[in-house]
C-alpha cells in the first residue's frame, strides 16, 4: 500500500444536523495531486461535490469537482471546506480566504453561521422554451438566464410537484444555448414561511438534483432581492434533504450563510 495519505472529511453544508443539507468531500492536501487522480476521488466519492485545498502564504487554493467534472464555482463545498478549516486546522481565525476559478472567495463565522462572499450573477428574462417545459411538465412560467437558467413558477406547492425528465432536461443545453455542461435549472417560488423556496437540477453536470445549492443562489438572490424590493432574505431549499440559506444581495456580490456538521473523517490512500 501507498504511504501518501491525505486527510479527508463529508460534511452536510447547510444544515445542523446529519443527513440533510448537501453533503461535499473536503480532502486536504500538502500539493495539488493529478487533475486525473482529483476527478477519480470525486467520481469514487460520488457525492455532488468534492473540494480540494492546498495552503498558500494567507490564504487556500481551492479546487471542485463533480463526479463527472472540475467546475468553477460551488458554494456548499466551500462552506464545507471552511467547517473543516475552522474546526481542525485555523482554530481562532476571523476569516477564510479561497483563490479560486470564480477569484477570491471569503468565508466569514458569526454566532455559529458560515457566511460566504461569491459573485452576485444576475439574469435577464428570455422567452420560454418547448423542450424546458416539457422536461419539466410545466406550461406556465417565467425564463431567465444567466450562468443558469432560472424558472420562476407560482406558488411553493408547484416547486414541490415538478418532476423532471432528466434524459429530456439534459437537451435544454442546446436549446438555451448554454456554453458548457456545467448549468443548473432552478425552479423557485416565493414562499409563505420563507422570502422565496427553489430545488437545483444539473444533469448535464452528472447531478440529477442537488440538494441545497450555493452557487444557484447567486442567480437567485439578485432575482429575489429586486422582486421584494429587500436586500435580506432567508431561503429553502426544498430537495428531501432540504437547506435554510441566509442570503444577502451586496451589489455585484452575495453573500450566502449557512451551518454545518461533520459527517466523516478519514484517510485516502494513494
Amino acid at each position: 500500500m501507498s504511504t501518501e495519505t491525505n486527510n479527508y472529511y463529508v460534511v452536510d453544508a447547510f444544515s445542523d444536523k446529519q443527513f440533510s443539507g448537501n453533503p461535499a468531500g473536503v480532502c486536504l492536501l500538502d500539493k495539488w495531486l493529478h487533475d486525473e487522480t482529483m476527478q477519480k476521488i470525486a467520481a469514487e466519492n460520488n457525492l455532488s461535490e468534492t473540494a480540494f485545498l492546498v495552503k498558500n502564504e494567507g490564504y487556500y487554493d481551492l479546487r471542485w469537482f463533480t463526479p463527472e467534472m472540475e467546475v468553477e464555482l460551488c458554494g456548499h463545498a466551500t462552506l464545507a471546506s471552511a467547517h473543516v478549516l475552522f474546526t481542525y486546522t485555523e482554530q481562532g481565525a476571523k476569516m477564510l480566504r479561497f483563490c479560486t476559478l470564480s477569484g477570491e472567495l471569503t468565508v466569514q463565522m458569526r454566532d455559529e453561521i458560515l457566511y460566504m462572499d461569491l459573485p452576485a450573477r444576475p439574469a435577464e428574462p428570455i422567452s420560454q422554451l418547448d423542450i424546458l417545459g416539457s422536461a419539466l411538465g410545466i406550461s406556465e412560467y417565467e425564463l431567465y438566464k444567466s450562468a443558469d437558467l432560472l424558472v420562476v413558477l407560482e406558488s411553493e406547492e408547484e416547486v414541490k410537484n415538478v418532476n423532471p425528465d432528466f434524459v429530456t432536461l439534459m437537451k435544454v443545453k442546446e436549446a438555451a444555448n448554454m456554453p458548457i455542461d456545467n448549468f443548473s435549472v432552478i425552479i423557485t417560488a416565493p414562499s409563505s414561511e420563507y422570502d422565496f423556496v427553489s430545488r437545483v437540477f444539473a444533469p448535464n453536470a452528472g447531478i440529477n438534483e442537488d440538494p441545497v445549492t450555493g452557487s444557484a443562489h447567486c442567480v437567485l438572490i439578485p432575482y429575489w432581492s429586486k422582486r421584494l424590493d429587500k436586500n435580506n432574505l432567508i431561503a429553502y431549499q426544498l430537495s428531501k434533504r432540504g437547506g435554510t440559506l441566509w442570503c444577502e444581495y451586496a451589489d455585484d456580490r452575495v453573500i450566502i450563510g449557512g451551518k454545518a456538521t461533520l459527517y466523516l473523517s478519514g484517510v485516502i490512500y494513494l
